[in-house]
This record gives structure tokens, C-alpha cells and sequence, in this order.
């Protein structure tokens, strides 16, 4: 780690392989020993290689994301095609270039009519899961999968699977998960008595939640333990997949910045880092009303005491916030730290999902931090090296002059 935090003097991220790979694990022993294991490359594509041979199929809800599978050679057996938009041209180069080994979600009519006419005209056959909605924008109605069932037989091309259903994260109640998993299984119960359909496969998306945060009060054990009964439980017995993507990745990450200023202003001590919430996505986290879990280094990568536990008198609250001219970017707030240098590192932990893709990294052209894996022996490997977006954020042109 030393060496890594001397190659970068702005911020930086660091996924470690076997904390990844013991979560996997984990997870795997909670749940039913049948039970399949799908990861949403979304929550973070870097890993994406790191989990082919510990999780059973990958979801990719872009063009962009299959573009990355292919770069990686992720086996197209292990695809799931999902998304509440499939462009139409790339979903047909995928049926004509004999992609069809992949599993394809149907969010819209629209989009079931677009792969019964290309499994038609490519004369290939094409596996579906029909995707239930929650009430938003994806999937659709369940009379409209009972329609698309009741036909099945007409679609020759068409193998229609089961059911996709995914309803939101974070989720911290059995209940709710209860009331989910019930839904799903009436709606196969009634699939099969009224239109003798036996689904092969249901993909549900768990949300089961990430630890962010130092009140966060979660009971994993008792969590998935008890949805594991729940899934065992069902009168239909199809095959589970389930679709996961925070829960897995979140307790990998680590993300690293670099204290740069240090202040009082009216009374309450500020931290400026050279990263933010351009960098750093906690989900649930709102103008830093909860403290997240984080460490404090000196410029050697050494921890220096701090947090809950500190009892040196030379420990101050600080309020941390980043390096972009917005009243927004506060990453936590009264965080307990010990003598604070200019140059020292606040390692921020659970950044594994979402940080490095879903946060506002173009705002203010500030540069795109280096992403590191640290492998199973301990050594690290630059995956991405950091880079300017000022180019991404100028216009193509030059001002007119006389």
C-alpha cells in the first residue's frame, strides 16, 4: 500500500480480490445450496473478471456493459441481457452474430414483439425471462405475462424461461422480502394451473442491503438466513437465480483521498480532500447526516488512532468535504480524527458498488480516479489509470475570429 499512495497524489481506489471472494462465499453458504448466483455488473464492472468462476451469470443492462463481457471473454452462457431499454440494433446484431446463448429480460411488449420478430427472421432461438413490474417504469403488468404465456405456442423461436423481478435495495425487512417472494410464487402457481406452464427459472433481485454506515443496525445472519427459508418454502419449485450486485461488491472497495486543506470557519473545523462526492456514493447518505465507516492514514500509509475509540486529547470533529465548488459535497461530518496533516489519507470503506459509476464524475472537469485490484496474494494491479475529463466537457469547436 505504500508503494500505491507514493504512485498517486490525488485519489484513488482499491477492490480487494479475496475480501470479494469470501463475500461470494459467504453468501453462497446462507442461501439454499441450488440456488444460482447472478451479479449486476453495474454495481462495478472492474470486478467483473475477478467473479467468473464464483458466481453462475453476470446481468448487463447496457450496450457498453456487453461491450466490456466480450473485451473480458465473459462466455456468452453467462449473460443475462437486461435493461428497461434494449437499442434495436444492438439487440439484433447480437440474434445475427449467434449471441443467442445469452438470456434476454422483456421490460415492454414492445421489446417481446422486437425478439419474436428476430428470432423469426434469423430463424434462432432466442431465451426469455419476462420481467414482472414493481409498479415503476420496468417490466410489465402480469396479465400481460399471462397473455405472452397463454400464446407461448405460437412462438416458435421463443423460449420463454420464467420470471425476472426486481423491486429496489437496501432492503432490511424479512417481511417485505415475504410479501415479494409470495407475489412471485402465486403468480407461477397461477401460470401453472391456468395455462399448465412450468417456469424454469425465476431471477429475483434480492436488494439485499450494504453496511455504510455506523448505525446501520443489520443482522445478516438472521436476514438471508431467514430468506432462505422463505425461498424454500415456495409450492412452486423453479430454478432461483438471484440477481445481485451492492450486496456483493460493496465490502471490496476501499477508496482513498488526500486531505489538501485544513480550516476553522465560525467555529467548525473543515477537511478539504482532493476527491468527493464526484468519487464517493453512499447510498442513503444525504449532505452527510450518517458517519461512514473510515480510517485515517499518515503520508506512509500508516493508520494513525482515531474514531470512537481515540482518547488522546488531541483529537478534533472534522467535517470532510471535497474538492468541488458545491455547497453538496460533504462526504461525512464530525468524524473524531487525531492530528491532522496536510498530505495525510482518509480511506473511506464499502465503496466497492456504485462509487466509481453512478457518481457525478464529470462535474467541474476534475480528474477520474485510478482504480487498483489487489489481487489474492496481496499485490496490486492497475486496472484503470486516472485521467482529465476537461476534454470530455469542451465543445468541438474554436471561436470565430476576425
Amino acid at each position: 500500500m505504500n508503494e500505491i499512495l507514493k504512485q498517486n497524489k490525488t485519489a484513488f481506489y482499491v477492490f480487494d480480490v479475496k475480501t470479494l471472494k469470501d463475500r461470494v462465499a459467504y453468501l453462497r453458504k446462507m442461501l439454499p445450496e441450488d440456488v444460482a448466483i447472478c451479479y449486476a455488473i453495474k454495481a462495478n464492472t472492474f470486478i467483473t473478471a475477478e467473479l467468473e468462476n464464483d458466481v453462475d451469470r453476470f446481468e448487463i443492462c447496457s450496450p457498453g456493459e456487453a461491450e466490456i463481457c466480450d473485451l473480458l471473454d465473459i462466455p456468452d452462457k453467462m449473460m443475462v441481457i437486461s435493461g428497461v431499454y434494449k437499442t434495436p440494433e444492438v439487440m439484433e446484431n447480437m440474434v445475427a452474430n449467434g449471441k443467442c446463448d445469452r438470456i434476454f429480460t422483456v421490460e415492454s411488449l414492445t421489446q417481446f414483439n422486437l425478439f419474436r420478430e428476430l428470432s423469426e427472421k434469423y430463424k434462432k432461438k432466442i431465451s426469455l425471462l419476462l420481467r414482472l413490474t414493481n409498479g415503476s417504469q420496468f417490466g410489465i403488468n402480469s396479465d400481460e405475462i399471462e397473455e405472452i404465456i397463454s400464446k407461448r405456442n405460437e412462438f416458435e423461436y421463443l423460449d420463454i424461461l420464467g420470471i425476472q423481478s426486481f423491486s429496489g435495495t437496501q432492503k432490511t425487512s424479512l417481511k417485505k422480502l415475504k410479501r415479494e417472494i409470495d407475489k412471485l410464487d402465486n403468480l407461477l402457481i397461477l401460470l401453472k394451473e391456468k395455462y399448465d406452464y412450468t417456469a424454469e427459472e425465476l431471477e429475483y433481485g434480492t436488494g439485499f442491503p450494504a453496511t455504510y454506515f455506523k448505525d446501520d443496525t443489520i443482522n445478516e445472519d438472521e436476514l438471508i438466513g431467514g430468506f432462505a427459508q422463505l425461498l424454500n418454502e415456495m409450492t412452486s419449485k423453479p430454478k432461483i437465480t438471484l440477481e445481485l450486485g451492492r450486496s456483493i461488491a460493496a465490502i471490496c472497495g476501499k477508496y482513498y483521498t488526500h486531505i489538501v486543506d485544513k480550516k476553522c470557519n465560525k467555529g467548525e473545523n473543515y477537511l478539504l480532500v482532493d476527491g468527493g462526492m464526484n468519487h464517493i456514493v453512499y447510498y442513503g447518505q444525504h449532505m452527510a447526516m450518517k458517519q461512514p465507516y473510515c480510517t485515517q492514514l499518515d503520508t506512509e500509509g500508516n493508520e494513525k488512532t482515531g474514531g470512537e475509540e481515540e482518547t488522546e486529547p488531541c483529537t478534533e470533529s472534522w467535517n470532510i468535504c471535497g474538492s468541488l465548488c458545491s455547497m453538496n459535497d460533504i462526504i461525512a461530518k464530525q468524524i473524531s480524527l487525531p492530528d491532522i496533516e496536510i498530505g495525510d489519507v482518509i480511506c473511506f470503506e464499502n465503496t466497492g458498488a456504485y462509487c466509481m459509476t453512478e457518481g457525478i464524475s464529470l462535474f467541474l472537469s476534475r480528474d477520474i480516479p485510478s482504480v487498483y485490484i489487489k489481487k489474492e496474494d496481496g499485490t496490486y494491479l492497475c486496472v484503470r489509470d486516472s485521467f482529465e475529463t476537461f476534454n470530455l466537457n469542451k465543445p468541438n469547436y474554436r471561436k470565430e475570429t476576425n
